[in-house]
Protein backbone atom coordinates (compact mmCIF):
# COMPACT_ATOMS: atom_id res chain seq x y z
CA UNK A 1 0.00 0.00 0.00
CA UNK A 2 3.00 2.23 1.20
CA UNK A 3 4.90 1.52 -1.73
CA UNK A 4 1.65 2.85 -4.17
CA UNK A 5 1.51 5.70 -2.97
CA UNK A 6 4.88 6.73 -3.56
CA UNK A 7 5.11 9.46 -6.34
CA UNK A 8 8.04 8.93 -8.83
CA UNK A 9 11.00 11.09 -9.02
CA UNK A 10 10.49 14.54 -10.48
CA UNK A 11 12.85 15.70 -13.02
CA UNK A 12 10.95 18.87 -14.60
CA UNK A 13 9.86 21.87 -12.93
CA UNK A 14 8.32 25.05 -13.65
CA UNK A 15 8.91 28.63 -12.61
CA UNK A 16 6.24 30.85 -12.77
CA UNK A 17 4.45 34.28 -12.42
CA UNK A 18 0.45 34.73 -12.00
CA UNK A 19 -1.67 37.16 -11.15
CA UNK A 20 -3.38 36.83 -8.02
CA UNK A 21 -6.94 37.99 -8.77
CA UNK A 22 -7.46 37.19 -12.11
CA UNK A 23 -5.13 33.73 -12.02
CA UNK A 24 -4.01 34.42 -15.50
CA UNK A 25 -0.62 33.50 -16.39
CA UNK A 26 1.98 36.26 -16.71
CA UNK A 27 5.30 34.38 -17.42
CA UNK A 28 6.51 30.79 -17.38
CA UNK A 29 9.87 29.05 -17.73
CA UNK A 30 10.27 25.32 -17.73
CA UNK A 31 13.45 23.47 -16.76
CA UNK A 32 15.06 20.15 -15.19
CA UNK A 33 17.60 19.74 -13.01
CA UNK A 34 20.41 19.97 -15.47
CA UNK A 35 19.35 23.09 -16.84
CA UNK A 36 18.50 24.88 -13.64
CA UNK A 37 22.68 23.57 -12.56
CA UNK A 38 23.78 25.24 -15.89
CA UNK A 39 21.78 27.90 -14.96
CA UNK A 40 23.23 28.71 -11.25
CA UNK A 41 26.66 28.13 -12.85
CA UNK A 42 26.53 30.68 -15.39
CA UNK A 43 25.00 33.57 -13.64
CA UNK A 44 28.10 32.82 -10.76
CA UNK A 45 29.95 33.21 -13.60
CA UNK A 46 28.53 36.31 -14.72
CA UNK A 47 28.69 37.79 -11.33
CA UNK A 48 32.50 37.01 -10.70
CA UNK A 49 33.44 38.82 -13.74
CA UNK A 50 31.17 41.48 -13.04
CA UNK A 51 32.77 42.22 -9.79
CA UNK A 52 36.18 41.70 -11.16
CA UNK A 53 36.30 44.05 -14.12
CA UNK A 54 34.26 46.56 -11.86
CA UNK A 55 37.06 46.26 -9.24
CA UNK A 56 39.86 46.27 -11.87
CA UNK A 57 38.95 48.72 -14.22
CA UNK A 58 37.01 51.55 -11.95
CA UNK A 59 38.39 53.55 -8.99
CA UNK A 60 36.47 51.27 -6.66
CA UNK A 61 40.14 49.58 -6.63
CA UNK A 62 41.70 51.93 -4.10
CA UNK A 63 38.89 51.17 -1.17
CA UNK A 64 41.33 47.88 -1.20
CA UNK A 65 42.79 48.03 2.05
CA UNK A 66 46.82 48.45 0.94
CA UNK A 67 46.21 49.32 -2.69
CA UNK A 68 48.24 52.19 -3.65
CA UNK A 69 46.21 55.20 -4.10
CA UNK A 70 48.00 58.19 -6.37
CA UNK A 71 49.13 59.80 -3.10
CA UNK A 72 50.77 56.64 -2.71
CA UNK A 73 52.27 56.59 -6.21
CA UNK A 74 53.24 60.30 -6.00
CA UNK A 75 55.02 59.53 -3.18
CA UNK A 76 57.10 56.57 -4.68
CA UNK A 77 58.14 58.71 -7.44
CA UNK A 78 59.17 61.56 -5.18
CA UNK A 79 61.12 59.09 -2.79
CA UNK A 80 62.63 57.57 -5.79
CA UNK A 81 63.88 61.11 -6.50
CA UNK A 82 65.21 62.45 -3.28
CA UNK A 83 67.13 59.23 -3.56
CA UNK A 84 68.28 59.56 -7.01
CA UNK A 85 69.76 63.45 -5.22
CA UNK A 86 71.37 62.02 -2.11
CA UNK A 87 73.26 59.33 -4.22
CA UNK A 88 74.49 62.36 -6.33
CA UNK A 89 75.35 64.32 -3.01
CA UNK A 90 77.34 61.36 -1.73
CA UNK A 91 79.22 60.94 -5.45
CA UNK A 92 80.17 64.63 -5.55
CA UNK A 93 81.87 64.22 -1.68
CA UNK A 94 83.83 61.62 -2.63
CA UNK A 95 84.79 63.93 -5.55
CA UNK A 96 86.00 65.82 -3.07
CA UNK A 97 87.52 63.69 -0.62
CA UNK A 98 89.72 62.29 -3.28
CA UNK A 99 90.32 66.11 -4.06
CA UNK A 100 90.96 66.61 -0.77
CA UNK A 101 93.72 63.61 -0.69
CA UNK A 102 95.39 64.46 -3.34
CA UNK A 103 95.59 68.03 -2.39
CA UNK A 104 97.32 67.17 1.23
CA UNK A 105 100.08 64.57 -0.61
CA UNK A 106 101.16 68.03 -2.12
CA UNK A 107 100.18 67.04 -5.54
CA UNK A 108 98.34 68.92 -8.76
CA UNK A 109 94.12 69.10 -8.09
CA UNK A 110 92.32 66.24 -9.47
CA UNK A 111 90.34 67.72 -13.07
CA UNK A 112 86.56 67.33 -12.33
CA UNK A 113 86.63 64.99 -15.55
CA UNK A 114 88.99 62.52 -14.30
CA UNK A 115 87.23 62.11 -10.77
CA UNK A 116 84.01 61.48 -12.89
CA UNK A 117 85.97 58.80 -15.04
CA UNK A 118 87.65 57.44 -11.56
CA UNK A 119 83.99 57.08 -10.09
CA UNK A 120 82.53 55.83 -13.09
CA UNK A 121 85.35 52.84 -12.78
CA UNK A 122 84.93 52.30 -9.25
CA UNK A 123 81.56 52.12 -8.66
CA UNK A 124 81.25 48.61 -7.46
CA UNK A 125 84.10 49.34 -4.87
CA UNK A 126 82.71 52.24 -3.73
CA UNK A 127 79.31 50.20 -2.71
CA UNK A 128 81.82 48.19 -0.80
CA UNK A 129 81.38 48.56 3.01
CA UNK A 130 85.26 47.57 3.55
CA UNK A 131 86.64 49.36 0.80
CA UNK A 132 85.12 52.33 2.20
CA UNK A 133 86.15 51.71 5.35
CA UNK A 134 90.03 51.02 4.24
CA UNK A 135 89.73 54.69 2.38
CA UNK A 136 88.01 56.56 5.34
CA UNK A 137 91.23 55.08 7.55
CA UNK A 138 93.21 56.27 4.80
CA UNK A 139 91.89 59.45 4.54
CA UNK A 140 92.81 60.25 8.43
CA UNK A 141 95.83 58.66 8.34
CA UNK A 142 97.57 61.31 5.31
CA UNK A 143 95.59 64.52 7.32
CA UNK A 144 96.95 63.18 10.61
CA UNK A 145 100.65 63.07 9.34
CA UNK A 146 100.15 65.77 6.78
CA UNK A 147 102.85 68.12 7.93
CA UNK A 148 103.95 70.37 4.90
CA UNK A 149 101.59 72.92 5.24
CA UNK A 150 102.00 74.15 8.61
CA UNK A 151 102.89 77.55 9.28
CA UNK A 152 105.81 77.08 11.71
CA UNK A 153 108.34 73.90 11.80
CA UNK A 154 108.78 74.50 15.39
CA UNK A 155 107.58 72.44 18.29
CA UNK A 156 104.44 74.29 19.53
CA UNK A 157 102.25 73.49 22.28
CA UNK A 158 98.90 71.57 20.88
CA UNK A 159 95.77 73.52 21.44
CA UNK A 160 92.35 71.60 21.38
CA UNK A 161 89.92 73.28 19.03
CA UNK A 162 87.50 74.11 21.59
CA UNK A 163 90.15 76.24 23.03
CA UNK A 164 90.68 77.87 19.70
CA UNK A 165 89.13 81.61 19.26
CA UNK A 166 88.08 81.97 15.55
CA UNK A 167 87.39 84.69 13.78
CA UNK A 168 83.89 85.05 11.70
CA UNK A 169 84.52 84.26 8.26
CA UNK A 170 81.63 86.37 7.33
CA UNK A 171 78.47 88.60 9.04
CA UNK A 172 75.09 86.57 8.03
CA UNK A 173 72.77 83.62 9.43
CA UNK A 174 72.87 79.71 9.23
CA UNK A 175 70.38 78.69 6.33
CA UNK A 176 72.08 75.24 5.65
CA UNK A 177 72.42 73.37 9.11
CA UNK A 178 75.59 71.33 9.51
CA UNK A 179 74.87 67.10 9.00
CA UNK A 180 77.30 64.67 9.35
CA UNK A 181 75.85 62.72 6.44
CA UNK A 182 74.22 64.57 3.88
CA UNK A 183 75.86 67.98 4.32
CA UNK A 184 79.19 68.01 6.34
CA UNK A 185 79.30 71.45 6.23
CA UNK A 186 77.31 75.19 6.75
CA UNK A 187 75.83 77.64 4.13
CA UNK A 188 75.85 80.83 5.65
CA UNK A 189 73.84 83.75 4.18
CA UNK A 190 75.77 86.69 2.15
CA UNK A 191 74.78 89.20 -0.36
CA UNK A 192 76.97 88.95 -3.60
CA UNK A 193 80.03 91.41 -3.04
CA UNK A 194 80.62 90.34 0.71
CA UNK A 195 84.04 89.83 1.91
CA UNK A 196 85.37 86.29 3.13
CA UNK A 197 87.83 86.28 5.81
CA UNK A 198 90.03 83.69 7.25
CA UNK A 199 89.08 82.20 10.28
CA UNK A 200 92.22 81.48 11.72
CA UNK A 201 96.59 82.15 10.20
CA UNK A 202 97.63 79.36 8.23
CA UNK A 203 98.86 78.74 4.73
CA UNK A 204 96.68 78.40 1.31
CA UNK A 205 96.56 75.03 0.02
CA UNK A 206 93.72 75.09 -2.47
CA UNK A 207 92.37 77.27 -4.78
CA UNK A 208 90.10 76.80 -7.77
CA UNK A 209 87.00 76.68 -9.48
CA UNK A 210 84.26 74.34 -10.44
CA UNK A 211 81.04 74.70 -12.40
CA UNK A 212 78.85 73.87 -9.39
CA UNK A 213 80.61 75.43 -6.34
CA UNK A 214 82.56 78.88 -7.61
CA UNK A 215 85.67 79.49 -6.83
CA UNK A 216 87.15 77.69 -3.42
CA UNK A 217 89.87 78.11 -1.66
CA UNK A 218 91.37 75.78 1.29
CA UNK A 219 93.40 77.20 4.21
CA UNK A 220 95.86 74.74 6.98
CA UNK A 221 96.09 75.84 9.96
CA UNK A 222 97.92 74.63 13.06
CA UNK A 223 96.66 72.06 15.43
CA UNK A 224 95.64 70.43 12.07
CA UNK A 225 92.73 72.24 11.20
CA UNK A 226 91.43 72.66 7.57
CA UNK A 227 88.90 75.96 6.69
CA UNK A 228 87.27 75.68 3.21
CA UNK A 229 85.35 78.26 1.78
CA UNK A 230 83.05 77.91 -1.18
CA UNK A 231 80.65 79.81 -4.09
CA UNK A 232 82.84 82.66 -3.80
CA UNK A 233 83.24 84.78 -7.51
CA UNK A 234 86.87 86.08 -6.75
CA UNK A 235 89.63 84.87 -4.71
CA UNK A 236 92.07 87.28 -3.19
CA UNK A 237 94.61 84.33 -2.08
CA UNK A 238 96.50 81.64 -3.93
CA UNK A 239 98.17 78.41 -3.41
CA UNK A 240 101.02 78.73 -1.17
CA UNK A 241 100.18 81.96 0.29
CA UNK A 242 100.41 82.90 4.16
CA UNK A 243 97.42 84.47 6.15
CA UNK A 244 96.67 85.90 9.42
CA UNK A 245 92.91 85.69 11.45
CA UNK A 246 90.69 88.16 9.81
CA UNK A 247 92.24 88.61 6.56
CA UNK A 248 90.49 88.80 2.96
CA UNK A 249 90.44 85.96 1.40
CA UNK A 250 87.98 85.84 -1.22
CA UNK A 251 84.60 87.48 -2.10
CA UNK A 252 81.12 85.57 -2.15
CA UNK A 253 79.02 85.47 -5.18
CA UNK A 254 77.90 84.74 -8.76
CA UNK A 255 79.00 81.42 -7.90
CA UNK A 256 76.04 79.63 -10.09
CA UNK A 257 73.54 78.84 -7.32
CA UNK A 258 69.97 80.20 -6.70
CA UNK A 259 71.13 82.88 -3.65
CA UNK A 260 74.71 84.21 -3.02
CA UNK A 261 76.27 82.01 0.39
CA UNK A 262 79.44 81.14 1.60
CA UNK A 263 79.84 77.32 1.76
CA UNK A 264 81.95 76.80 5.13
CA UNK A 265 83.52 73.45 6.11
CA UNK A 266 85.81 73.07 9.00
CA UNK A 267 88.14 69.46 9.33
CA UNK A 268 90.17 68.77 12.89
CA UNK A 269 92.26 65.66 12.46
CA UNK A 270 90.89 64.74 8.91
CA UNK A 271 86.92 64.71 10.05
CA UNK A 272 84.57 67.33 8.98
CA UNK A 273 83.00 68.79 12.28
CA UNK A 274 80.32 71.26 12.93
CA UNK A 275 82.05 75.39 12.70
CA UNK A 276 78.70 76.57 14.80
CA UNK A 277 79.70 74.40 17.67
CA UNK A 278 82.99 76.67 17.90
CA UNK A 279 81.79 80.13 15.64
CA UNK A 280 79.51 82.22 16.89
CA UNK A 281 77.28 83.22 13.59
Amino acid sequence: MSETNKHPKADSFRLSLTDDITHRRIWEYRFNRSTFMVLIISLVVVLLGGSFALIAFTPIKTAIPGYPDASTKMKAVQNTITIDSLERVITRWEFYTDNLVSVLEGAEPIPVDSLLNLAQANENALADPEYLAARDSALREIVDKSGQFRISDNQERRIPIEGIQFFLPLKGVIITPYDEILHPSIDISSTSGTVVMAVLPGTVIYDGWSDTEGYTIAIQHNDDIVSIYKNNQKLLKKRGDKVGAGTSIAIVGNSGNPSDHLHFELWYNGTAVDPSEYINF
